[in-house]
C-alpha cells in the first residue's frame, strides 16, 4: 500500500516502544545492511548542548558559498519534517523521503528502530545517492551512542556543554562532555566551541590524538575600532551584524568558520565569500523576531544555558516590560531556566504542551512559582491561549518572548499564522 510522508511518520512514532533508546547496535546492523552508505567527500558532525543548530546553519551556508553541493541533517524540526533533510539549501521533497524510508524499512527486517534512528538512516541514504561534496550532520542527543555517530566525520565540532538530558547523559558537565566527545575520531580535526571545556573533553582529545582547535586559545573573535574580527589561522574583518541575533552567535560563527577552513583550503579568507555565506543563513526560532510583529521573539531554547543567552539578548531591548509565554517539557530544568530569565520578565504565561514528556500549563506554573514566589504567573491550556492573552496584555508597548521548546515555538507560529490569515485570534 502506498503511504504518504505523514502516514510514514505517524507509523514510525509507534514502531518502537521507546521514543529515545541510545545505542548503536540496532541501527548499526541496519546501516550495515544498507551497505554503509558513503555520504560525501567531506563530513562535519556537530554535537554539544547549545548552538548546534546555529553552527550547522553557518557551516551549510559556507559550503554553498564555496560552490560545494552540500547536504544538511538537523533535528528536531519546527513546522515540517522536511526541514531536517536539506540539499543545497532546499528541503528534500516528500516523495524522496518516502522512497528513502521504504529502503530503510526493507533493510531493517526484524530490527526495531526508534523514530530518530529510522529517519537518520533515511537521510544517510538520500545523501549517499546524490554524490555530494559535503554533508553537515547535527547530532541528536549526546554523541557516543547517537545514530549520527555511525558515520566517521572528517571534522568533529563540540559546541558549549551544559546540563541537559541528564537522565541519559550523566549528572554533570564532565560526564556529559565525555558522551559528546564520542563523535571525535582519532587523528582527525575537532573544533571545541566551549570556552571552558570540561577536563574529560580535553583528556579524550589527547587520548586519541585528535587535532584540536579550542575557542579562546587557537581561534577567537576580537574587537576592533570598526567592529569585530575573526582570529584564527587567518584573520578576517566581520560584518557589523549577523543574520542570527544574540551575542553568542559570534562564537558560533567563529566555531563554524574554523571547522570549515580545517577541511577546506580557501587560501586567504575572503570577506566577500563570507558575506555571501552569511546572506544565505536561514534558521527559525533562535531569538527570531516575528515578521508580522517584531515585538514577538521566538526562541526554541529549553535549558538554563539557552535561558542565559536569551536574558543577555533581552538586556539590550528598550521596551519596559516583557511577557514570557513559557512552554517546557516535564523533564527540563525549569527552575534554573526561569531564574536566568527572571530579571527581564514582568509576567509569566505558562502554556501546556501536548505529546511525549509534555506537562500542563498549571503544572508548569507551579514550578515557576516555586522558584519565583513573588512573580506574576498565569497558566493556560495551550500556547495559543497563552499567546493570545499575552498579545492582548502587551498592547503596543510590551514585548513577548516565546520560550521553552521546539513544540512551543511551533504552536506559536501556527497561532500567529492563523491570526494573520483571519482564521483565529492570537
Amino acid at each position: 500500500m502506498s503511504r504518504s510522508l505523514g502516514d510514514w511518520l505517524r507509523r514510525l512514532e509507534r514502531l518502537h516502544p521507546h521514543s529515545i533508546e541510545l545505542g548503536l547496535e540496532r541501527c548499526g546492523r541496519v546501516y550495515e545492511r544498507l551497505g554503509r552508505p558513503v555520504l560525501a567527500e567531506r563530513i562535519w558532525s556537530v554535537a554539544g548542548t547549545n548552538g548546534k543548530g546555529s553552527v550547522t546553519a553557518f557551516l551549510s551556508a559556507m559550503a554553498a558559498s564555496a560552490g560545494l553541493s552540500a547536504g544538511c541533517y538537523t533535528s528536531p524540526h519546527i513546522l515540517r519534517f522536511n526541514e531536517r533533510i536539506r540539499i543545497d539549501g532546499v528541503d528534500v521533497e516528500d516523495a524522496e523521503i518516502v522512497d528513502a524510508l521504504r529502503r530503510v524499512e526493507e533493510a531493517r527486517g526484524e530490527i526495531s528502530l526508534t523514530f530518530f534512528e529510522f529517519t537518520t538512516l533515511a537521510a544517510f541514504t538520500l545523501f549517499a545517492e546524490r554524490d555530494l561534496d559535503a554533508v553537515v550532520l547535527e547530532v541528536g542527543l549526546g554523541g557516543r551512542l547517537d545514530a549520527v555517530n555511525l558515520v566517521d566525520a572528517h571534522c568533529s565540532v563540540i559546541t558549549p556543554i551544559g546540563l541537559d538530558h541528564v537522565e541519559y547523559l550523566g549528572p554533570d558537565r564532565e560526564r556529559i562532555a565525555l558522551e559528546k566527545a564520542g563523535i571525535i575520531r582519532a587523528g582527525r580535526p575537532v573544533v571545541i566551541g566551549d570556552r571552558n571545556p570540561p577536563q574529560s573533553l580535553r583528556d579524550k582529545v589527547d587520548a586519541i590524538s585528535a587535532i584540536p582547535s579550542y575557542l579562546g586559545a587557537d581561534f577567537d573573535i576580537g574587537d576592533t575600532e570598526n567592529g569585530r574580527r575573526y582570529l584564527g589561522r587567518d584573520a578576517i574583518e566581520l560584518p557589523a551584524r549577523l543574520p542570527l541575533p544574540g551575542a553568542h552567535q559570534w562564537d558560533n560563527l567563529a566555531v563554524a568558520l574554523t571547522a570549515f577552513t580545517v577541511l577546506m583550503d580557501l587560501g586567504e579568507l575572503d570577506t566577500d565569500w563570507l558575506s555571501r555565506a552569511l546572506a544565505a543563513v536561514r534558521l527559525s526560532g533562535r531569538l527570531q523576531a516575528w515578521p508580522g510583529d517584531e515585538r514577538i521573539i521566538l526562541d526554541v531554547g529549553h535549558n538554563p544555558m539557552a535561558a542565559r543567552a536569551a536574558a543577555e539578548f533581552l538586556r539590550g531591548y528598550p521596551a519596559s516590560e516583557t511577557i514570557c509565554v513559557l512552554g517546557m517539557l516535564s523533564d527540563k530544568d525549569v527552575g534554573r531556566a526561569v531564574q536566568a530569565l527572571s530579571p527581564h520578565i514582568a509576567h509569566w504565561y505558562c502554556a501546556g504542551l501536548d505529546g511525549d514528556r509534555a506537562q500542563a500549563g498549571d503544572e508548569l506554573a507551579e514550578r515557576v512559582r516555586a522558584q519565583l514566589p513573588a512573580a506574576s504567573v498565569r497558566d493556560f491550556r495551550s500556547v495559543s491561549e497563552a499567546l493570545t492573552a499575552a498579545r492582548t496584555m502587551a498592547g503596543n508597548e510590551a514585548r513577548i518572548l516565546v520560550f521553552g521548546s521546539f513544540h512551543t515555538v511551533e504552536d506559536a507560529i501556527h497561532c500567529l499564522q492563523s491570526a494573520e490569515a483571519g482564521r483565529d485570534q492570537c
